[in-house]
């Protein structure tokens, strides 16, 4: 297996089951990945693998049942005994990985306001039609903001840039460009290496975004999301 070129500010690794994904501008302040094809989620031992990478016990991995919500947990005390519904989780504790997934939808890593978005279905893959973009100007998203996140090639299919489109909604909210960082990987581009329900339909695996917060730096908290565009 070839690993596609990242951008500068991510590098590869290779943990126990393979290669994963970090982010450099990440690093200081949380423990974190995004995994490859190579980790067979939902195994048991897969989610071992994972709980070790980041340095935390095999008990201590939360996870959620994603409903393509907008519901957010937050982990504090006591650990969720069974996956939640919700899309999103939030927790300052060092014991503690957040873990999402994702097979094309946007994984989204949150650590002190620092944001790594981890691989993706690209603008390059994704055809949508014309219900979506009416979609999103009914749930109120301004006119040139759909205009930027929705490309219409010359005599081609109209395509969606959904990490554009979350970048943009993540500096509406408040978080500076610079601190927003992304993979650049298609993830129906690189099948070798990652998962896509586009291009594998039902066989597609799921590909994990997670993050703990770092013993050292535990001011504030830290977060896990993704944010489904398929």
């Amino acid at each position: 297996m070839t690993l596609p070129e990242v951008p500068p500010g991510f590098y590869w690794t290779e943990e126990s089951w393979g290669a994963a994904l970090r982010c450099r501008a990440l690093d200081p302040i949380a423990q974190h990945l995004f995994t490859t094809r190579q980790l067979q989620l939902p195994a048991d031992e897969a989610w071992r693998a994972l709980a070790a990478a980041v340095g935390v016990a095999g008990d201590h991995v939360v996870s959620l049942n994603q409903v393509h919500g907008r519901d957010v947990v937050v982990v504090r005390d006591t650990l969720p005994g069974e996956r939640p519904k919700a899309d999103a989780l939030v927790s300052d504790r060092p014991d503690a990985a957040l873990v999402v997934r994702a097979a094309d939808c946007v994984p989204l890593l949150i650590g002190d306001v620092v944001v790594a978005i981890g691989p993706a279905i690209g603008p390059c893959c994704y055809e949508v039609g014309s219900d979506l973009v009416d979609a999103f100007a009914a749930a109120g998203h301004e006119r040139y903001l759909i205009d930027r996140w929705f490309l219409t090639p010359r005599e081609q299919k109209m395509r969606l840039d959904v990490v554009g489109a979350n970048r943009d909604h993540l500096v509406l909210a408040g978080v500076r460009e610079e601190n927003i960082h992304a993979s650049g990987l298609c993830t129906a581009m690189h099948l070798d290496v990652l998962t896509s329900y586009r291009a594998e339909k039902e066989h597609a695996g799921r590909i994990a975004g997670v993050i703990r917060a770092c013993p050292r730096t535990n001011e504030v908290s830290r977060g896990a999301t993704t944010v489904n565009r398929s």
